[in-house]
């Protein structure tokens, strides 16, 4: 018999000899049956008990090693003052790193949360109207939130997207005393909906926590992408004299940046820009515009009232109404049979398509005669991501069918310039 044959033969004994011990003890520990509980509870406890016992001897070993190796010699004594010092080393730069998150990231879990500052740039949206301008974002798949008084006096305001494109809302509701309004959109953008932070999780911010808020400062009067600002929590602020709590921070806000979101590192929205002061700002918390959302109407909204039967002048003035809402259907239905013989619905539209807004600052009947009006309007244009102005004054001669008045002939023409009296009437 080779020396193969014997290490063979040697392993299969031990394999043997291992599972008839191994066999035994299961024997032992299952029968008889009625003790197997607690021979498990004995057994288990004994095997704990013991290794507690040789995992603190030998700590204890451990720690008696390592304070006797300095002084078995001069080598080994160089060797503990390295390694002591690197491990102060090591664990004051632990602690560095800790103070550095603290600061940078509030918590250690939003250390692990992606930069939300490209998501907010491609989020928030412009919020411009005739008498004001302010920033929003969506909270649904086709709605808007902003501050009331960004929409305020304004039926039409307009939705600016950061690529460019603007949208008219079908519908606006909200709430004066709590200054929030909602715009709805006719198309949706599931994309672009942001989070709330839930009110567990809003009590749950601390002191100095990092917060980010966006929107457009200066409105249209500064091109580009939203501004991203960064800042610190300090408190929520109540009063029994206002209906919402205020997220404050050291953040400044600049004018345009009205309801923009206030957002954590995580992008969930913490509040809504509403108000600064010397570098300290107040956002309206996250938990309150939930809270109020429900209860949003139209009641306080500014409506567009138009009718063109009364006088040629009204229909004007309504023409250039349903033009400011972009209600062109509307407009179209103002023009009289003779205009539409040289135009349609597809061309006539596409005369206004750069058109946000549109002022008529009188509106008036011309000189001696019944059926033309002597009409003065501005119009707010986007074009190439920037507003231009446009004056314009003439007059438009009407012809009543169907009992409304309807656009027939023009006579306009552009203001280059026009002096601050050219505004006013007298």
């Amino acid at each position: 018999m080779d020396i193969f044959e014997k290490t063979a033969n040697i392993i299969k004994a031990h394999w043997k000899n291992s599972i008839s011990r191994l066999k035994a003890y299961f024997k032992k520990l299952l029968f008889p049956l009625y003790l197997f509980p607690i021979k498990l509870l004995t057994y288990s406890s004994y095997y704990i008990v013991k290794f507690v016992i040789k995992l603190i001897l030998a700590f204890i070993g451990l720690i008696i090693d390592t304070i006797k190796y300095p002084f078995k010699s001069l080598k080994h004594f160089l060797k503990a003052v390295f390694f002591a010092g690197l491990g102060i080393y090591l664990l004051a730069s632990f602690f560095v790193i800790l103070i550095v998150l603290d600061n940078e990231y509030g918590t250690i879990k939003n250390f692990f949360c992606r930069n939300p500052d490209y998501q907010l740039k491609k989020s928030v949206v412009r919020i411009v109207g005739g008498y004001s301008e302010g920033s929003g974002f969506f909270i649904a798949d086709d709605r808007v939130i902003t501050n009331f008084h960004v929409i305020a006096d304004e039926p039409s305001p307009k939705v600016i997207f950061p690529d460019g494109k603007f949208a008219t809302p079908d519908k606006i509701i909200g709430d004066k005393e709590a200054d929030l309004a909602v715009l709805i959109l006719p198309e949706k953008h599931p994309e672009l909906v942001m989070d709330f932070l839930s009110f567990d999780e809003q009590i749950s911010l601390i002191d100095n926590e990092p917060l980010i808020s966006a929107g457009y400062p200066m409105g249209t009067d500064l091109v580009g992408e939203a501004t991203v600002v960064k800042g610190r929590f300090l408190a929520v602020r109540y009063s029994k004299h206002y209906l919402v709590s205020y997220v404050h921070t050291d953040i400044a806000l600049v004018q345009g940046m009205s309801g923009g979101p206030l957002i954590t590192q995580c992008g969930k929205v913490a509040g809504i820009n509403t108000l600064s002061l010397s570098g300290q700002s107040l956002f309206i918390s996250a938990y309150d515009v939930t809270r109020l959302l429900p209860d949003f109407t139209d009641q306080e909204i500014t409506k567009i009232e138009a009718d063109p039967s009364v006088s040629p002048e009204a229909a004007v003035e309504a023409f250039y109404t349903y033009l400011k809402a972009r209600r062109m259907e509307d407009g179209y239905n103002l023009l009289s049979k003779a205009y539409l013989t040289k135009t349609d619905f597809e061309e006539w539209t596409n005369r206004f398509t750069d058109i946000l807004d549109v002022d008529v600052i009188s509106s008036e009947p011309h000189e001696d005669t019944k059926d033309t009006a002597f009409v003065k309007f501005s119009t707010k244009n986007w074009s190439d991501g920037e507003v231009d102005y446009h004056y314009y004054e003439g007059t438009w001669q009407t012809v009543k069918e169907d009992e409304v008045y309807k656009m027939l002939k023009s006579n306009i023409k552009e203001v280059t310039d026009p002096g601050w009296e050219w505004f006013y009437d007298y």
